[in-house]
């Protein structure tokens, strides 16, 4: 049987950062519909990640993007944060919503559109080193849409060469996280389309190079644990982006469609030793119709409950099933563990940490949905900036 205060200890421990944007409107291609009370600066946004972090006691940290979050002076942005009870975490880069990358950014034909969006990712390093972040976070929308429009290997050349453009720009402290996605808004190729052709760069970079898997950015019926798996042995698994998805890139709450996947991907986590080797448990969610402060909140207890149920998996049971060829069996102790409540459980550890047992409970008596909607009237609403 699993070790109930190490486990305890490893779910004290676990951190999920939020994102910036995710408190802000965003949704669909087709509407975003603004809510009451949404925050109209980047310190706003970090007033209402403090709340989730009182919350839950789990999310120190909240991820930034450029230029959404841009400011004058990202020191006392960084200053503003700590004096809430947070860090700054992964700066993300934004080359896909300027009109010169229509065609691309740093795989774009044209040299001077590509000298352009380097420029955006090594000031994107610059802002790490203003706010103290230690990662940066890259998803580049760049391909095609037709066969023949450019060549295939000409763009993955042009790309690794602004990758070790950037990685030689970074500090000893800092890493590179290289996102992928399979298809969208390009749809005949990506030029970053899967784990293997993030995994093909960031080897040839080098250690500060590792890989992010979002999880609704793979094709349908893809096996996302055996990536996380594989990735993590190859010591190249560097972060999540935690969302849900039903169709495609939905950005839904983590483990809303399937929290069973959430759990095997939490194993794999847990026995790989990707609780304790700097692997980020990040979020990027487009919280569309729901409220945005108790969706995120909703969000970290998802991880929380999905890493508890990974933690409890009685892994001396499962070596011997396995050892044994007890299909069965080995199968069983997976769903023992799956099917264990462990919101009991996660009520000690947040008792112990000094918080209320129920997050959402203790979200809606703090009263400040109700302040947000009455003091952030006027001015301009963030948004994800479609």
């Amino acid at each position: 049987m699993s070790d109930v205060p190490a486990v305890k200890a490893a779910l004290k421990s676990q951190a999920v950062e939020t994102p910036s944007w995710a408190y802000g409107n965003s949704g669909t291609r087709f509407k975003v519909f603004a809510q009451p009370g949404v925050p109209r600066s980047p310190q706003e946004k970090l007033d209402d990640a403090a709340q989730v972090h009182a919350a839950t006691g789990v999310a120190p940290t909240v991820a930034l993007h450029i230029p959404w979050d841009r400011v004058e002076d990202y020191g006392a942005l960084a200053k503003y944060a700590q004096e809430r009870g947070l860090k700054l975490g992964a700066i993300n880069s934004n080359v896909f919503q300027d009109d010169d990358y229509k065609l691309g950014s740093v795989t774009h034909p044209d040299p001077a559109v590509r000298r352009k969006a380097l420029g955006h990712l090594l000031e994107c390093v610059d802002i790490m080193d203003a706010t103290g972040s230690r990662d940066l976070k890259l998803w580049f929308s760049d391909g095609t849409n037709y066969p023949g429009q450019d060549d295939i290997a000409a763009r993955q050349d042009r790309l690794a060469e602004a990758l070790s453009a950037v990685y030689d720009r970074l500090g000893e402290d800092q890493r590179m996280l290289l996102e992928y996605k399979f298809f969208e808004p390009a749809f005949y190729t990506t030029d970053v389309p899967d784990w293997g052709t993030a995994y093909a760069h960031c080897l040839k970079l080098g250690p500060k190079a590792q890989v992010c898997v979002d999880t609704g950015h793979h094709a349908p019926g893809t096996n996302i644990e055996f990536i996380v798996a594989l990735l993590l042995r190859e010591k190249k698994l560097g972060a999540f982006d935690f969302n849900s998805r039903f169709y495609a890139d939905d950005d839904l709450m983590v483990g809303a469609a399937d929290p069973f996947q959430l759990f095997r991907i939490m194993y794999e986590v847990v026995r790989g030793g990707g609780l304790t080797s700097g692997v980020a448990f990040m979020l990027d969610q487009c919280h569309n119709i729901e409220p945005k402060i108790p969706a995120i909140i909703r969000s970290v207890m998802n991880v929380q409950e999905a890493t508890a149920k990974a933690l409890l998996v009685d892994r001396d049971a499962l070596a011997t099933a396995q050892r044994e060829g007890d299909v069965l069996g080995a199968n069983a102790v997976l769903m023992d563990a799956y099917n264990t409540d462990v919101r009991p459980l996660l009520a000690e550890v947040r008792g112990e940490l000094g918080i209320a047992p129920d997050p959402m409970a203790a979200y809606r008596a703090s009263g400040w949905a109700e302040r947000i909607v009455a003091e952030r009237v006027g001015g301009e609403q963030a948004g994800w900036g479609a």
